[in-house]
Order: structure tokens, then sequence, then C-alpha cells
């Protein structure tokens, strides 16, 4: 059997746009002489439309692009993604489906059964699960088609599951003589070869062909990395796509060599790739051509200008250097430096005028020292926020926030300031990795000026002011926050991993004050590169009294701090198994 993958980028309701990829696709796969080529989960539709999968009139119109699709298929199979009414009057009105496609006619559906409600999935709120399970005699051979999440449920691979059964093993059970896989599976760090390794695990384990298409694109701030693979009967990879772009490509399953190709590991490379498909598809999906963004003459507002001028181009992104009477000149002179290397627009717009006028009017104390006076701080970044959105609604660019996740996950950032944006590029990067990034990137050269990796992070809001006097060293604070966020991990667990138990709690309370869960809430759409990350896949209540307290007494006590009103602009003063 000849097999083509058909890894497509879509958009959400796109409906048109997306069927045109399909068609496309298909044609090519024609002209390679292909018998079968399948698409991503929801490829349609789009996956992740949300509530518009409770829009009566998409519930009504959900099969019509198929009126299209189905002509189109003389002479080979298509599997396609999508969505298709349940007919019924109780439940959910929509199943996810692949349709099975061969000929010029329609054969039937696969619909999902186990659907994933854990970070970034909200399947049972669109979605009813289906108990049929059913093959499809293409070409002498037998198609089991499971969606995404029913092939991610094999008792052999992981060592922990969700679910009781396994729609992968009943279809084998079933006589299957080919698994075909739609998925729509999110990137994260180490994704890529844990999924690579499932697949294969699973073809060596049944010895059966496996054909496992992923969706591409940035889609919000989910980014999916695509890098489909087809293995053989011995659950050898044959097929590899390439991650972070479209991919129509045929292999016979029957060839049994081996793909050259590798699947990036768990680096830096691999990182800066996603981010920057994320910025790419959320400019051009949302209509922008052009960027804008706050250049401080630090790190995390270089990296994001850096990702950015590869996305868009360096002659559409603006970098606006906005100095105060805290401002160093070499932050300035950092970021002129900046903009030549990349050819990047660079213009400066102070705001020390401004906000002298103001600090005089609301009768503030201009600080001394840090600390000393934070409505005056935070001031200077809502002054640098509103040129910033100003810029963005008077030249019609997208606005880039350049927080990094390990200043937002301790609430060390201005509500209305450094919080405003469009898209937070770097919401979802610790600090460290914001750093191994800009030296990934000057990998063959200075284009991040070295003086800007180099020198102290500091926000510049008031005389002589660096981060580490405001939160624990980087080096010391991401490994606890990477434990929590990613792996989930308790705070004894987190200790017992060797870090002081005093500052782990410290941490985490501070990580789950109100008063940063409420700046969190307010954060633009952020680009999701890891498990569990501030954004969308992550729900905790703002208004709470909740508190981590250690189990002895006196740590206790040295951990115990007010629990700021979130209101508050202080800043910290005081393998399981994962889903696709």
């Amino acid at each position: 059997m000849r097999v083509t993958i058909g890894q497509i980028n879509t958009t959400n309701g796109d409906i048109e746009g997306n069927t045109e990829k399909i068609l496309r696709a298909i044609e090519q796969a024609r002209e390679e002489r292909s018998d079968l080529v399948v698409f991503p989960e929801v490829a349609v539709q789009g996956y992740t439309s949300l509530d518009w999968f409770l829009d009566r009139d998409i519930v009504e119109s959900s099969l019509k692009p198929l009126e299209r699709i189905i002509p189109a298929t003389r002479g080979l199979t298509a599997v396609v993604g999508t969505v298709r009414p349940t007919g019924s009057e109780q439940g959910r009105k929509l199943y996810n489906s692949a349709a099975v496609i061969r000929d010029g006619a329609l054969l039937g559906f696969a619909d999902k059964t186990l659907l994933p409600e854990y970070d970034v999935f909200d399947d049972p709120r669109y979605f009813q699960s289906s108990e049929r399970r059913r093959l499809f005699e293409v070409g002498g051979e037998r198609l089991g088609v499971v969606v995404c999440e029913d092939f991610w449920n094999d008792k052999t691979f992981w060592r922990e599951r969700l679910y009781a059964h396994d729609p992968t093993d009943e279809v084998i059970e079933m006589g299957a003589t080919v698994v075909i896989s739609p998925n729509a599976s999110p990137f994260n760090k180490a994704k890529m070869g844990q999924r690579c390794s499932m697949v294969e695990h699973r073809s060596k384990a049944s010895r059966l062909p496996v054909v496992y298409v992923n969706l591409v694109g940035g889609n919000d701030g989910i980014i999916f990395d695509g890098a489909s693979l087809v293995t053989d009967c011995r659950g050898e990879t044959i097929l590899q796509a390439p991650p972070f772009e479209e991919f129509v490509g045929t292999v016979d399953l029957e060839c049994g060599v081996r793909d050259a190709a590798c699947l990036p590991g768990d680096d830096i490379e691999t990182m800066r790739r996603a981010l920057v498909l994320g910025v790419r598809d959320y400019a051009r999906k949302n209509g922008f051509r052009r960027a804008v963004l706050g250049l401080s003459g630090g790190i995390d507002s270089a990296v994001v200008a850096a990702l950015a001028c590869e996305a868009i181009g360096a002659e559409n992104v603006l970098g606006v250097m906005m100095p105060s009477p805290f401002s160093s000149r070499g932050s300035v002179e950092d970021s002129v430096a900046f903009g030549r290397n990349y050819g990047m627009p660079v213009v400066e717009r102070p705001i020390t005028s401004a906000f002298e006028v103001l600090t005089r009017e609301m009768g503030l104390t201009k600080p001394s020292r840090g600390g000393e006076s934070l409505a005056a701080e935070n001031l200077q970044s809502r002054l640098r926020g509103n040129i910033l959105m100003t810029v963005s609604n008077a030249e019609g660019r997208l606005l880039l926030s350049t927080g990094n996740k390990s200043e937002l996950a301790l609430g060390y950032c201005t509500l209305y300031g450094d919080t405003n944006g469009g898209l937070a590029v770097i919401g979802d990067v610790l600090k460290t990795e914001v750093y191994a990034l800009a030296r990934h990137i000057n990998r063959d050269g200075e284009l991040i000026p070295w003086s800007i990796i180099d020198k102290r992070p500091s926000a510049e809001l008031a005389p002589d002011q660096f981060d580490d006097q405001s939160l624990p060293p980087y080096d010391v604070l991401d490994p606890i926050l990477r434990l929590y966020f990613e792996r989930k991990a308790t705070p004894e667990e987190i200790v017992a991993e060797g870090h002081e138990r005093a500052l782990v709690y410290d941490i985490l309370n501070r990580v789950e004050s109100p008063a940063n869960e409420f700046k969190r809430r307010q954060l633009p759409p952020t680009l999701i590169i890891s498990r569990n990350a501030i954004g969308i896949g992550r729900r905790r209540p703002v208004t709470h009294r909740f508190r981590r307290r250690p189990p002895k007494a006196a740590d206790d006590a040295a951990v115990t701090s007010r629990t700021p009103d979130p209101s508050d602009e202080g800043r910290a003063r005081e393998v399981k198994r994962q889903g696709p």
C-alpha cells in the first residue's frame, strides 16, 4: 500500500481554506500514485475552534464540506478529520470523527471515544463519546482508524493510563491490518521523541504498520508541531515528516527502509522553531503583517525581537526604546546595536517628561531606590505600555509582550504596562531558557549584542535596581518552577530534589497568590511550549485563601507572609501519562 501524509496547517473556522488544502493534498497524492492519504484531526473545521462547536448552525452544516472532498477522491482513499452530528437529542451534538472516503464514495466514520479534558483539551465540552468501532476494507487491507486520544492509551507503553479501555487494541483485535491515527497533538518540550517512541512501540508490538498524521501550525497560543510518521510492521519509522512546516509526502508501507530523518529532541533549536512558528501563524492568521515591541536593552525584549524578525521579517518589526530617568545609556546603545545587527527599525520615545509631569500631578515620590515608591515605578511601565498600544493602534501593528515565565509566575510585572500586548511570546519560557535561546541565536555570530546577554538583569525603574533584589537567582528559581509547572510536583517532592524547603514554599505561595493570578488572567494569549503552562490549560481562581504550608512548625513560621490584595503591584517583596 502506498500512503501519503497530509500534514496541513489549518485555521480555526476557515472551512473553505482548510478544504482547499485538503483538496490540493489529495491531488498531490493522486499524482504520486498513492492508495491512501491521511489528514489530521478535525482538519476541516480546525481542532481548536472551541465554543463554535456548540453553535447550532455549525453543527447542522458540519458535513457540507465533504460534498467537495468526496468527489475528489477518485482512484484513492482519504481519511479526513472532521466533526459530524450525532443525530441524537441526548448528549453533545457532535462527534469528533474521521471520514473514510474511497473512490468518490463515503465509506463511513470512525468516531472518537476517549475525550481528553486536561491541560489545553476540553473535548467533553463539545463532543459525544462513541462506543462503536469498525474496520474499513480498502484494497485488500482492513483499516483500523483511531482519532488522536484513542491511540494514546497503550497499557504496555504508559506507566499510568487515564482510561480503562484502549480503542486501538480493539481495532487490532478485530483484525486491522493497518492502523491509521489522525491527530491534533500540541507541541511541548520532549514531546516529539516521546510520541515517536509511542508509535514505534505500538507498531512493533502489534506487528502492524501505523500511519500517524499530526496537525501543524499555531492557533492562538497552542502550537502544533506536525512531525507525523509512518512505521512498517516491524515498528521501523519509514517516513518522518519535518516538524513545524506543512508536508505532503508519500511512502510505500512495504518498503522496509528506515527513514534517515531524525526527530528533534528536547533541545533549544526545537524550542526556537516552535516559537517562530507561533509568532508567524498568530500574526498571519489574525491579519497582521507588522509588529511592534518595547526594546529595553534587556535580554527578554531582545529574544522576542529576534524571534519576531525571523517570523515575519526584520523590516516588519519595530523596536521602540522608551528611556526613563533611570534607564542606563548602555541600554539605549544596546538596543540601537540590536536593530543595526538585524536591520530592524528602532525609534526612541523617551518617557521622562511625561513621568515628571505625572509624578508631580499625582503627588508621587520619585524612587531613589527599588521598592521605595512602587506606584512611581509602575507608572513608568504603564507609560511605556500606553505608547506601545498607541503605536499598535495607529500603525496596525501586533504588539508583542516580552515578559518571561519566571517573572510572570511570581508576578514580577506591571498590569497595563509590560503585560500589554496581543501575544505573549516568551510567557512560557523560563528566564534561564531565554538566556539559552539568546546564546543559540548567536551560535554563528553576534546578532544579539553580547553586552545584552552578559548584563545583570534589571527593570531599571529605580536607581541601582536589579531583578535579584526581588527574586531568587534565576538558576535557583527556575528548577523549582519547572518541577512545579511541568511535572506538577508537590512541594515536598521539590524539596526532595535538593531545594531548600522554606524557599520552595515561599516561591509556590507567591506563584499561587491572588495578586499574581489576577495579573496572569489579564495576559495576552501565551505561546505554549511546555506541559501545564501558564495560559489556557492552567486554571486557578483569583479569589481564594489557599496556602501551602510546610510540615514542620519552624518552617511554617519561616515562610508565613501576608497574602497580597489583587490590586497590589508589589513584586514579591514579602514517565507519568502525558496526553496528545
